[in-house]
């Protein structure tokens, strides 16, 4: 993947569903350029966090504050406590140790903070096609298969890991879905199940302290 993509330019209309009533405090890991933050009040605090610097420049321009690196190299720069809502946007399947996210995050957030984002499913019907009929698993510029994804989910999975990281799923439902005409496409989805129409799940999900200390 280049230096300056399409991920640095998204808007992201289709998780803006997920995102919170109430907000003061904001960290979107993986800005980009800091489009994304336009979907929210000015008056909220948004900072991000960009391994590009050339897109980490960008956003440094509309952001409250942008921290160049990635989650693990910027981690002790952010403050303790203070966030009431972390973005991840196609961010988590590209972590080194997506575990060690969820448990260091808590440590930055709020009690009731949430967490809201996307993540690729790895059941979309196009992907399984490709590896049951064609027998292929080939890495991609973008996508599902995008060479620098790290890890992959199912639905099954995704709500595995919040709650074995204690925390509380809000909302989690399939984005991007496949629309068409096309009869043969639409019978191997039903072949497949519901879930495999979605190239994405969309979610938001609650940190509550109390959770944690019953564990």
């Amino acid at each position: 993947m280049s230096s300056r993509s399409l991920y640095h330019e998204g808007i992201r209309s289709e998780v803006v569903k997920f995102i919170p009533g109430k907000y003061s405090k904001v960290l979107e890991i993986g800005c980009g350029e800091g489009n994304f933050s336009t979907h929210f009040n000015r008056q909220c605090e948004y900072w991000g966090v960009e391994p590009f610097q050339a897109a980490a420049g960008i956003a440094s321009n509309k952001l409250f504050k942008v921290l160049a690196g990635t989650y693990e190299e910027v981690y002790e720069q952010l403050p303790d406590g203070y966030f009431d809502l972390i973005i991840c946007n196609d961010v988590i399947e590209h972590m080194v140790n997506y575990d060690a996210f969820f448990q260091t995050i808590k440590r930055k957030m709020k009690k009731d903070a949430f967490i809201m984002g996307s993540i690729p499913n790895v059941r979309f019907f196009g992907n399984l096609t490709e590896l049951l009929i064609k027998k292929d698993w080939e890495y991609k510029d973008s996508g599902i298969l995008d060479r620098t994804h790290l890890r992959f989910f199912t639905e099954k999975s995704i709500k595995r890991t919040f709650t074995e990281h204690e925390f509380l799923i809000e909302e989690l439902c399939g984005i991007c879905g496949y629309s068409s005409t096309n009869l043969l496409k639409w019978l191997q989805i039903f072949i497949l199940g519901g879930d495999s129409r979605f190239l994405q799940f969309g979610f938001r999900i609650k940190y509550t302290e109390s959770l944690t200390n019953q564990s």
